[in-house]
């Protein structure tokens, strides 16, 4: 399982990669997606919505389950990836890459210590 270690992770396995201009993109870990299975629908937020870290901002349907999807890190969405309203499986077969699902203007960009390196979430995933 891949958990890249310039990626924040939240405990709800959500990754965050910071952009450095107080941005951020989201997406679902690897392991999440295998936990799913075949993803198969992504609902996606609207840009501009405003999140609060924990706030649901989707959901995610595989063959096997659906689940809602938690904002790691408070910020406005200023873009969704529309590529998977026809392809959901990105999620699957590119999570860290083609699969992400929105980008935010983070609140507080001190907000990113909150969340946990690649080692924290490698030790998560382990338990």
């Amino acid at each position: 399982m891949s958990i890249p270690s310039e990626l924040k992770y939240s405990a709800s396995h959500e990754w965050v990669l910071d952009k450095g201009d107080g941005t951020v993109i989201i997406g679902i870990t690897e392991f999440a997606q295998q936990q799913l299975g075949d993803v198969v629908f992504v609902e996606l937020p609207q840009v501009d919505a405003k999140l609060c870290n924990g706030d649901e901002f989707g959901v995610i349907e595989s063959v096997k389950a659906a689940a809602d999807l938690f904002v790691p890190i408070a910020g406005v969405v200023i873009d969704v990836n529309t590529q998977l309203e026809d392809e959901p499986e990105l999620v699957n077969t590119d999570p860290y890459g083609k699969g992400w699902i929105c980008k935010l203007r983070l609140n507080d960009i001190d907000d990113l210590q909150q969340l946990l390196d690649a080692d924290a979430y490698t030790s998560l995933c382990e338990t």
